[in-house]
């Protein structure tokens, strides 16, 4: 039984493809560095046009950023850089809006209340829920340290 299970495994790790690891965090690197020099340049349009400061100008810009991978979604186009680039466009915060609207299209056809409003959130609520989660724990000790620097 045992010899059956390691040729088993045997077989199976002969015939699984070969994966271009280096290709594929090379890809991921490039475009993910390129969403973020273009999130960049929506700071600095943002900052010279709209007289936006250093410190007010990261708001308007992620929301920027989601609103283009939004539509970029529902044109099919963000789904084929997604399949180019990989964890490229998945880590940053434009993979969050793509995790949004694609569920909001996958459930349309079930109505906006319950299909696309009840489901919209579903893998992008628990990003949200661990995010307020971390930002209070970190938030908790920060006072913490504070409260016994300053006393």
């Amino acid at each position: 039984m045992k010899d059956h299970q390691t040729n088993y495994k045997d077989y199976e790790k002969a015939q699984e493809p070969k994966r271009p690891l280096l290709k594929n965090c090379i890809k991921a690197f490039l475009i993910g560095g390129l969403i973020c020099v273009i999130g960049q340049v929506i700071s600095t349009i943002y900052m010279y046009f709209f007289d936006f400061t250093e410190q007010t100008v990261g708001n308007p810009t992620v929301a920027t950023l989601i609103f283009i991978t939004m539509l970029l979604t529902g044109f099919g186009v963000y789904d084929r850089i997604a399949q180019f680039a990989g964890a490229g466009t998945a880590v940053p915060v434009t993979g969050f809006g793509n995790a949004v609207i694609s569920a909001a299209i996958e459930h349309r056809t079930e109505g906006f209340v319950q299909g696309v409003g009840g489901n919209m959130f579903k893998l992008a609520g628990s990003v949200i829920l661990f995010g307020v989660f971390s930002a209070f724990i970190i938030a908790l000790i920060k006072t913490i340290f504070s409260y016994w620097s300053g006393a």
